[in-house]
């Protein structure tokens, strides 16, 4: 059960970055350079890895909330609805929140 919000968030992040890898001439894109569209859908599948893996979650989640979050802002430039963008930023800290509470949390000193 724990596992489950963290395969659904895979489910969006690696079908965006095939997309962006296959399908990488897009012109509605705020960048048009293929290379660009290239190179972001490798670094998702990256961070998608890191996000799924339990040593480097921490890692992963980091990488996939700060791209997230720069999504927010080109929507909110281009006046397009973001609301769902911010959800999806939440979603990521809270399943990887699920999977390890730990590293959420500083360590005492005695």
């Amino acid at each position: 059960m724990m596992w489950l919000p963290s395969v659904i968030i895979s489910l969006f992040f690696i079908p965006n970055a095939l997309d962006k890898i296959l399908n990488s001439n897009q012109m509605d894109k705020i960048v048009t350079n293929s290379t660009i569209m290239i190179s972001t859908g490798i670094f998702l599948l990256i961070a998608t890895g890191l996000f799924l893996y339990n040593k480097t979650i921490l890692l992963g989640t980091t990488l996939l909330a700060l791209y997230m979050t720069f999504i927010v802002f080109i929507h909110m430039y281009k006046g397009k609805p973001y609301e769902v963008a911010i959800l999806i930023v939440m979603a990521t800290i809270l399943a990887s929140y699920m999977r390890k509470p730990k590293i959420f949390h500083q360590r005492q000193e005695l």
